[in-house]
């Protein structure tokens, strides 16, 4: 089945430069649902658009056997791409505020796509290779988190069934065609909070008549700095990255009130609610320091939990990976703080998932930047305006890590003995 996947190279090549080129955020993933719904089409499943909002759900049954999900997301972020390729991204998008923002594929979601639809392409076409059922997800808004919960709730299991396993795979940076995979917990748990800071705005020229929010913000913000340096076991992990500050609309006028929205990953409930807590003293402490006329609001804006991997499937895939791809290529990954919302399909469904990352980064420019130990310098990481992954063998092996992992669970067609193609 794999050795089709050359063949399949330049109209998957075609595939991920569109979707490059013509990104969509969160829950308006309109045009990129179509493409992929058509494809899979096209290719013999049965498919369902509009699951969960901008979802699709793409269903092939191959005689007797277990279900097998595998989930790509597609959404993509407000973010002004900067890397120069030739279809790179010039969209833009209003957001939820109403606002025109740059909209770029930052994060790789164009690639998950891409290997989605070449392995849909390997598996309708190899038929007479494995048994069982496919049930294909198309996951809008991963980036907000809310994507899978929202297909969950529009009946994904009722209506399509409860599967066996769940399969997913990222895009980062590591040297292209590497596979890392992980048992247990892989990914952090997140929250985004938002915190409004309220004052008592006046002219810029009076400062001693308000009470100034801005000033407040700047206060928060340095002291949540403290709270995972002064405040955390330094043995447990915690992130709290305070991403947005607004406030005011001229430079004359102190505002009433000042935002701020955060992120926090943790992989531990007890560090998290620590974390959690210590942002709600810390902002109430410095909205009473400076005689603010009510306390501040902290607000929830999304959460979902670590993407843990259930040990015993992580192992027969992990197994099957170091020997499709060898040891030089296939090994353990990291715990990552990024988050991912993959983990709430089997959470909530009641059955294992497994979840792994594909390199992405030019092997001679990791290497290089390796020796010259600047990594974090010259390597753009997930979510900066310069991250694009190299097509080649990043395509490729994504789409041979997926099948192979599948293959584990989807019984072969061929009579005993007869060997299987790598």
């Amino acid at each position: 089945m794999l050795n089709s996947i050359p063949a399949l190279v330049a109209d998957l090549e075609g595939l991920y430069e569109d979707l490059h080129a013509h990104p969509e955020l969160s829950f308006a993933e309109h045009r990129t649902a179509a493409i992929l719904a058509d494809r899979l089409r096209a290719l013999g499943y049965e498919v369902t658009t509009g699951v969960g909002g901008t979802g699709v759900v793409a269903t092939l049954s191959n005689g007797e056997g277990p279900t097998v999900l595998i989930r790509a997301d597609i959404d993509a972020l407000p973010v002004k791409e900067a890397t120069g390729l030739a279809y790179a991204s010039t969209a833009t998008a209003l957001n939820d505020d109403g606002e025109s923002v740059s909209v770029a594929h930052a994060c790789g979601h164009d690639m998950h796509a891409t290997w989605l639809i070449g392995t849909a392409t390997l598996f309708a076409g190899h038929r007479d290779q494995w048994n069982g059922r496919l049930l294909l997800v198309v996951q809008p808004a991963e980036e907000i988190g809310t994507g899978a919960d929202a297909m969950i709730d529009d009946g994904l299991y009722e209506r399509f069934g409860t599967p066996t396993v769940a399969l997913g795979q990222h895009v980062v940076p590591s040297p292209a065609g590497t596979v890392l995979h992980r048992s247990g917990p892989i990914m952090a748990a997140s929250d985004a909070l938002q915190i409004t800071l309220h004052g008592h705005g006046g002219h810029g020229s009076s400062p001693h008549t308000t009470i100034d929010p801005v000033v407040m913000a700047a206060s928060t913000v340095m002291k949540l700095q403290t709270i995972v340096s002064r405040g955390i076991d330094p043995g447990a992990t915690a992130v709290v990255t305070v991403g947005t500050l607004h406030a005011g609309t001229k430079e004359n006028i102190i505002p009433d009130t000042a935002t701020l929205s955060l992120s926090v990953r943790t992989f531990e409930p007890a560090v998290r609610d620590r974390v959690l807590a210590s942002i709600e003293r810390i902002a109430a402490g410095e909205a009473a320091s400076y005689g603010a006329p009510k306390p501040p609001d902290v607000d929830s804006l999304y959460s979902f939990p670590v993407t843990e991997n259930d040990p015993t499937a992580t192992d027969i895939v992990a197994a099957a990976f170091d020997a499709h791809f060898g040891l030089e290529r296939s090994f353990q990954a990291p715990m990552a703080t990024g988050s991912e919302d993959f983990g709430m399909f089997g959470r909530r469904g009641g059955y294992p998932s497994v979840f792994w990352f594909i390199g992405g980064t030019d092997p001679a420019l990791w290497t290089k930047a390796v020796a010259a130990d600047r990594v974090a310098e010259d390597i753009p990481f997930n979510h900066a305006p310069g991250f694009a992954p190299v097509q080649h063998p990043t395509i490729e092996a994504g789409i041979e890590a997926m099948v192979t992992a599948a293959r584990c669970w989807l019984a072969p067609k061929a009579a005993p003995g007869l060997p299987r193609d790598g």
